[in-house]
């Protein structure tokens, strides 16, 4: 009865203790931000793109319509058992250019500098209803009158 006992108090053990280790938080860091000591090198009005990318690495992001600058971005992301995960922390890091290809500004931005940009796309609904073959087969029973078999249409 002792044996029993000890075998129930330690499954009892492994299954708590694996339930733990289950729920604990995975913490997940993605992408690159320039440390302050690297950031110290860049002169504004000095510096340019190919000077600025030997000094602190190549951007994860370019400027979109004139390449007027350079983006950098690092986040954090908690993943909590099954849940989605949830982004804790981002760090944007901005290198101006300005029109002659030097250094005009860098700013950081935080999580909460940003804004909730809503994407909205123009999907053409398809007009047939989501329906199978013997449901259509069944809606079109009550459509067929005698007339059309007959030839009178």
């Amino acid at each position: 009865m002792n044996t029993t006992g000890a075998r129930i108090r330690s499954v009892i053990a492994v299954a708590g203790l694996s339930f733990a280790v289950a729920c604990t938080p995975i913490i997940r860091n993605h992408g690159y931000i320039p440390s302050e000591a690297d950031l110290a090198t860049i002169t504004i009005g000095e510096d340019t793109r190919e000077s600025v990318r030997a000094f602190v690495g190549p951007p994860t992001a370019g400027g979109v319509l004139d390449g007027s600058g350079f983006y950098y971005v690092a986040s954090t992301f908690r993943h909590f058992g099954a849940f989605a995960p949830q982004e804790t922390s981002r760090q944007v890091l901005a290198i101006r250019f300005n029109d002659a290809g030097t250094v005009s500004n860098i700013e950081r931005f935080g999580l909460d500098d940003g804004n909730v940009v809503v994407l909205s796309r123009r999907v053409t609904d398809s007009n047939v209803a989501d329906n199978t073959l013997i449901r259509q087969i069944l809606g079109n029973l009550g459509n067929v009158d005698a007339g059309t078999f007959l030839g009178e249409n």
